[in-house]
Parts: structure tokens; C-alpha cells; sequence
């Protein structure tokens, strides 16, 4: 039986990659605290805080190798830890990195040979804006403890149900509450997603069949326009869509993206290339993802379970959006 040890393997994407490796019908080991929660079921969980020393020591032991290994960390002291304790008993080793990791985001395109991130030194373990060059340093830093043993997936925005940044979710949500909705203008915007769950399929398959290199895991691109209707339809609440123009939001500090007070998905227009990368290394590894439209679903329902009207870490907050549209209809007039 093929022995995988995932991680993390409680919280979001590790915990359906852990779920999927087990109904995929590998030994399925996860390393976490388990703040987060528990191990799928049929996975076994040793708990540990790999910021202490002896974090790897139950599953880094003289007699122990592992068939696939799968690290989902960010900070570079935690990718390094697990690559002094584990490179040596791994026969295979996932890094899920991201999409972020290019420098450039005005290339529609791009595929995985697109241009990084400068790193110099190893970027601070503590710093939230240092992502990227955080992601790019454990690609390098694994390339080069690993070789020929090493596929990276760089995926693009990850969505689904229990998506703990809320950035996707929020159009679903909102558009389940009706009224007028605040929304960015859309002519020459694109999103591109992938579901959580199509992602952990193709890292499980992937790491299962050893694949290698860098891969840009995504879905098609999509026009944001597109996004905003498929959440429109799955609410069945008949929404008016109120586009606002970039110079007005930014005036009024409506925040790009992600976080509080933003337009999730929004990016300025000379960054439209970040969410139209090339799918093609992707596919013909054998990556397959479900219609936008199942994913909203999906999403819309996890929603409703979760509270469609609970605090949220992105997007604008209820009365911070009537505030603007009432602005708004008050310039109008």
C-alpha cells in the first residue's frame, strides 16, 4: 500500500487531499496540531507543532520511508524543517506553491516558464506581504534538496466549500441577500478558479503516477462578468448589479481582491494576465476541473450552511456597502 504523509491534512486543502489519498487507497498519515480539526476518516493524525524541536521525530524514524510526501507550508522555517527531517525517506515530494510565485501579471498566457519572483535572502518566516517571494524560496530550497523527486503545483485562486479566506464565497453569499450589489466594472476582467476538490484529485493522481516539475493548476480563465452571473443564477434572489468605475472605488478605499472592505476577484486592469494563465502543462498531465457552475453551487450551499450573514474576512461588510450606495444614488441625483 502507498504510503502518503500529507503536511498539515486538517484544515482546507489538506484535509480533502489527505481525504482523496485515502479513497484513492494509500496509507494516509497527516502531521498537524490539529487546531483546525481532525484527519479524514480512514487517516491516521500525529500531532505535532513543527515549530518545535523534535516535530518530525514519529514519522521520521530509521525504518520509516514514505511513497509521497505533501507539503502545503508557506513560512520558510517550516519547509525547511520538514525537508531536514524528511527529503532523505521521500520518493516522491509535492510542494504546493501558487501562482503568485510569477513576478509578471500582464501576460495572458503565461505558462510555468514564466519569470519568478526575485528572492535574495530567505524572506522573514513572519512577513504576511512577503508571499510570494515566501513561495518562490521553498520551490528553490526544495529544487534543490530534492532533484529529480519534486513536482511544484502552483494553483490559482483555490475555491470551494469551507474556503476559509471568504474571498470567492462572498459573491454567492452576497448575491443571496438581494438588493442592490456593489460590483467593479467588468469589460477586460477575468477570474480563474479552481475547486478544492478538483485540485486534491489531481495532486493525489499526480503524486501517485510521480509526476515532476512545475505545474500551473487551474481552470479555464472566465470572465468576471461570467462569475458575477453564475452567482446571480444559484441564488435565485434576482440581484441589481450596481458596476462602479476603479477611480470611484479606490476613492472611497474599496480595497482590491481579498480582505476587509474589498471587491474579491477585483484586480486592476493592467493585472489581468494574473488570472489567465496557460492550462496546458495542467491538462496534459491529466487535470480535469467541473463547471464554474457546480463550483458556485457548491459554494452557495456551503454558504448557507455556514451563515450567509456571519462575519467574513473579505469583502465589503453590509452596512460599509449600503453606505457607498447611498453615496452613490445621492451623486446620481
Amino acid at each position: 500500500m502507498r504510503k502518503v504523509l500529507v503536511l498539515g491534512g486538517t484544515g482546507w486543502l489538506g484535509h480533502e487531499i489527505a481525504r482523496q489519498a485515502v479513497a484513492d487507497g494509500a496509507d494516509v498519515t497527516c502531521l498537524a496540531r490539529g487546531s483546525a480539526g481532525g484527519a479524514p476518516e480512514g487517516a491516521a493524525l500525529v500531532r505535532s507543532d513543527r515549530t518545535r524541536p523534535g516535530a518530525y521525530d514519529a514519522v521520521a524514524r530509521v525504518d520509516r520511508e514514505w511513497d509521497e510526501v505533501v507539503e502545503l507550508a508557506t513560512p520558510p522555517d517550516l519547509v525547511e524543517g520538514a525537508l531536514d527531517a524528511l527529503a532523505a525517506r521521500a520518493r516522491h515530494w509535492t510542494l504546493v506553491s501558487s501562482v503568485s510565485v510569477h513576478s509578471r501579471d500582464d501576460e495572458p498566457g503565461a505558462d510555468e516558464s514564466a519569470e519568478l519572483v526575485a528572492v535574495g535572502e530567505r524572506p522573514d518566516d513572519a512577513a504576511p506581504d512577503l508571499y510570494a517571494q515566501q513561495k518562490a524560496w521553498a520551490e528553490r530550497t526544495s529544487a534543490a534538496r530534492l532533484g529529480d523527486r519534486l513536482l511544484v503545483v502552483r494553483p490559482s485562486l483555490v475555491v470551494g466549500p469551507g474556503d476559509p479566506s471568504d474571498r470567492f464565497g462572498h459573491w454567492p453569499a452576497r448575491m443571496l441577500r438581494g438588493g442592490r450589489v456593489l460590483v467593479p466594472t467588468t469589460e477586460g476582467r477575468w477570474a480563474q478558479v479552481i475547486d478544492v476538490a478538483d485540485l486534491a484529485a489531481w495532486v493525489v493522481r499526480a503524486g501517485r503516477e510521480r509526476l515532476l516539475g512545475p505545474v500551473i493548476a487551474a481552470a479555464e480563465p472566465v470572465p468576471l462578468a461570467e462569475v458575477l452571473e453564475e452567482a446571480r443564477l444559484a441564488a435565485g434572489t434576482d440581484p441589481e448589479l450596481v458596476p462602479v468605475d476603479d477611480a470611484w472605488l479606490l476613492e472611497h478605499d474599496v480595497r482590491w481582491w481579498a480582505g476587509p472592505r474589498s471587491l474579491p476577484l477585483w484586480l486592476p486592469l493592467e493585472a489581468s494576465g494574473f488570472a489567465r494563465r496557460s492550462t496546458a502543462a495542467f491538462r496534459a498531465a491529466g487535470g480535469t476541473t467541473r463547471p464554474l457552475a457546480e463550483t458556485i453551487r457548491r459554494v452557495r450551499d456551503d454558504e448557507v450552511t455556514r451563515g450567509v450573514g456571519r462575519p467574513r474576512r473579505a469583502g465589503l461588510a453590509p452596512d460599509e456597502e449600503a453606505a457607498l450606495l447611498r453615496e452613490l444614488a445621492t451623486q446620481d441625483l
